[in-house]
């Protein structure tokens, strides 16, 4: 039923907006119509065309995200490279990213687990970006991302490149069955390392759980309680094993493409370059900016829509190829 309802509520809104850009376009051309009359409304009508632009792209990525997950929230999970302080600051940095582009986009946030660089940054970080197609638009981001940079951790001002991985999991929905054999776990507890205040806690309530036939390891510590902890746990590994199902069955098919795509160690898909010049290059769809502040700072929509276009061209080429043959 609660299915249902949120269902019916993606869809009114659906409605909504479908109804509320039509009237946006009419004021457009409304405004159009007293400029070329002589009005002078350059500067606002060019600040309300930039506006209805970006809720269009909005709405086209929304029909680029038709697979069954798509829609669920998001578990987003970030690994440094080799390179010890440098690549961890760096992973910090990506994580800082993701967390100011939900903001910007409305998405609500939780982090789930972080373990803490023994310098700086962290040694990996797994958190959960709540909302409509948070999953469908992040999928975007799982691979490899690098870092070239004068580092701020070398004394002689050298430039470093680092390296960090981020993989992004859907929340699975309690209707979807993944079987679980409590013989297949291995449970431990430990003590909560977060970076201060409430996140710190004097009891052993965090919780890593092993799946021991496929080695994934999943751990929560964000909640004071051990049970909760470990109930979050196990939702993190129910999507971990969820995706590994999917990936198995991505390959019994061989698709042409799928949401992990380039995310081999060393075949980066996107660099973030901040010396000798200033660039962020997306290597699968060539998009590139030299708007590198606002990037990091989670100005990222252009990357996920040029990424979710390249990846449908990429199935239609695909879906010919297999008509042909």
């Amino acid at each position: 039923m609660q299915t249902i309802l949120q269902t019916r509520r993606r869809l009114e809104r659906d409605v909504e907006l479908d109804a509320k850009l039509a009237r946006e376009a009419s004021d457009l051309g409304a405004m159009m119509e007293l400029a070329l009359e002589g009005e002078n409304m350059l500067q606002e009508l060019n600040l309300e065309v930039e506006r209805l632009e970006k809720e269009i792209q909005q709405t086209e990525i929304r029909t680029l995200l038709s697979g069954p997950q798509d829609v669920s929230n998001a578990i987003v999970t970030i690994h440094p490279g080799a390179g010890g302080t440098e690549s961890q600051d760096w992973a910090e940095m990506l994580m800082r990213m993701y967390l100011r582009w939900a903001e910007r986009s409305e998405y609500a946030t939780e982090v789930l687990d972080y373990q803490q660089g023994e310098e700086a940054g962290l040694k990996s970080a797994t958190f959960l970006v709540k909302g409509d197609y948070a999953y469908g638009n992040l999928s975007a981001e799982i691979g490899v991302h690098r870092l070239v940079r004068i580092s701020p951790f070398d004394a002689a001002a050298r430039r470093h490149t680092s390296f960090a991985s981020v993989f992004v999991y859907p929340e699975i929905d309690d209707k979807i069955e993944v079987q679980i054999e409590e013989k297949d776990l291995r449970i431990d507890t430990y003590r909560s390392s977060g970076a201060g205040g409430q996140h710190v806690n004097v009891t052993d309530s965090a919780v890593r759980i092993t799946h021991i036939p496929t080695g994934i390891v999943v751990s929560c510590q964000n909640e004071r309680s051990q049970i909760r902890n470990r109930d979050m746990a196990r939702k993190i590994l129910r999507a971990r094993l969820y995706d590994l199902e999917l990936e198995k069955k991505r390959k019994e098919l061989q698709a042409v493409e799928d949401s992990k795509l380039d995310i081999a160690w060393g075949s980066q898909i996107r660099s973030y370059v901040l010396h000798p010049y200033r660039m962020v290059k997306d290597h699968r769809t060539k998009l590139e900016t030299s708007n590198t502040d606002r990037v990091l700072d989670g100005a990222i929509d252009d990357f996920i829509y040029q990424y979710l276009v390249h990846r449908e061209k990429s199935r239609k080429r695909g879906a010919g190829t297999k008509v042909a043959g």
